[in-house]
């Protein structure tokens, strides 16, 4: 156990004395006060970590310099010392937020074991504090990189979105970042000392996603041994992550929605709703939109959801970004040393499409700085997708007629050309157009492509 700086009061010379000697026989550091006045004078001067006093003394109770010392420092643990006939008082003290009380005559063992009990209270404070800055600051806004304007505008938007409690749908491609932001907003919320509880939608089993978000009872269905809290009640008093909302069956949305409007959900298999206050910030990579149009997504969930809508552009778009966010994956995956990229091999990064975005790039970093053999990493620690020059769309023969032309069937032409190019292959065709296999499947369906 760390030895703690300790004040120590009462009127009783002898008694002060003993306790003292007890004290620093045990490695720790004691002050001593004979009164209560006397002890808070040496409070403001000095820093402790547990305040031990008399409640029966001259002058300033035990109970007064409880409650001055609680006025300083709500989380400094303080024991009382009472006479067995005195009971009552030090029920009181516990119930003014004493850590602890002792009866006279004081045994050395049981000092000792109530100050290293406080002293663990003590330190698991401590850290608590700490691991919520930690937290607070590893999910700040400050560590969603990029100077470039579309971000800027994006986080000015998202920092005064965390200031309300209205749900968010945050819109963009694979990768972009959205489970981070969807993070960003919650620590700099309110609500950042409740939970922050996410769900993939996409990737729990049909069966079970509605157990999963709602909760179940004991028996409900085959292999419910217990009841389960869901979701929306493990994140109660603080945000669920919807995450892959687009990919949420039809039935399951409406009781989002009622959970929503009703601030209540319905575990499966029970008989009486369970009130939830919980924010939701929802995020998908579909346009939402189109899915609402065509009858796959509830028109008036989306419009629950979207109260404010955040749009996190694909990398391609903030291709400014890619140098910053190169130099900061750089640092991450070779602590303590300088290693950045050649000329070439930026030109290669900057100049490629990143379908897999911001995580995409990462990833790239991260096998980059294993193969490098010098503190430069150059072209050919670059896959070969990017090492390899591409041919650039200046370079391609457009006959443009005076009359204009369609972007929708020069955009539907583009993708036949690719899927006949790549016989069919959609992975092939999705990266040789610089974009994600989901956004060539949704935009062949978009056009009825087979």
């Amino acid at each position: 156990m760390k030895k703690a700086s300790i004040l120590l009061i009462d009127d009783d010379d002898s008694l002060r004395r003993v306790m003292e000697f007890s004290l620093v026989e045990a490695g720790h550091k004691v002050q001593t006060a004979s009164s209560g006045e006397e002890g808070l004078r040496l409070f403001e001067k000095g820093s402790f970590d547990a305040v031990i006093t008399d409640i029966t003394m001259p002058g300033m109770s035990g109970i007064e310099v409880l409650k001055e010392v609680q006025k300083r420092d709500a989380e400094l643990p303080v024991i009382v010392i009472t006479a067995y006939g005195t009971i009552e008082s030090a029920v009181e003290a516990m119930k003014l937020g004493a850590f602890d009380y002792i009866t006279k005559p004081v045994s050395r063992d049981e000092l000792r074991l109530t100050l290293d009990k406080a002293m663990k209270l003590r330190r698991l404070a401590k850290e608590n504090v700490a691991l919520r800055a930690e937290v607070t600051d590893r999910y700040s806004f400050e560590h969603i990189v990029g100077s470039s304007e579309r971000i800027r505008e994006l986080l000015d938007l998202a920092g005064r979105v965390a200031a309300s409690d209205a749900s968010v749908l945050i819109m963009g491609e694979t990768g972009t970042g959205k489970g981070l932001l969807a993070k960003g907003i919650h620590y700099n919320s309110a609500r950042k000392d409740g939970p922050f509880v996410a769900v993939n939608c996409a990737a729990i089993p049909e069966a079970l996603i509605e157990s999963e978000l709602f909760g179940h009872l004991k028996g409900s269905f085959t292999g419910a041994v217990k009841d389960k809290e869901g979701k929306f009640e493990l994140a109660n008093g603080g945000t669920l992550f919807l995450d892959e909302i687009g990919d949420l069956r039809i039935d399951l949305q409406a009781k989002i929605l009622r959970a929503l409007q009703e601030r209540e959900v319905d575990r499966v298999g029970g008989s009486k709703p369970v009130a939830v206050d919980v924010r939701v910030i929802a995020a998908t990579n579909k346009d939402i939109e189109h899915a609402v149009k065509s009858g796959a997504f509830r028109e008036d969930l989306y419009y629950r959801l979207s109260v404010i809508t955040l749009q996190v552009p694909p990398l391609r778009e903030r291709r400014e970004d890619i140098a910053l966010l190169a130099s900061v994956f750089l640092k991450k995956f070779n602590k303590g040393a300088e290693v950045r990229v050649a000329p070439d091999a930026l030109s290669a990064l900057t100049a490629y499409g990143w379908p897999g975005n911001v995580r995409e790039l990462e990833n790239v970093m991260e096998r980059a700085s294993v193969l490098r053999r010098t503190e430069v990493i150059t072209r050919a620690e670059l896959p070969d997708k990017l090492s390899k020059e591409k041919q650039g769309v200046e370079s391609i023969i457009l006959n443009l007629p005076d009359e204009g032309i369609s972007l929708e069937d020069l955009e539907k032409q583009l993708l036949i050309k690719s899927l006949e190019k790549h016989k069919g292959n959609q992975t092939r065709a999705a990266e040789y157009l610089g974009i994600t296999r989901p956004t060539l499947i949704y935009r062949m369906e978009k056009y009825g492509l087979k």
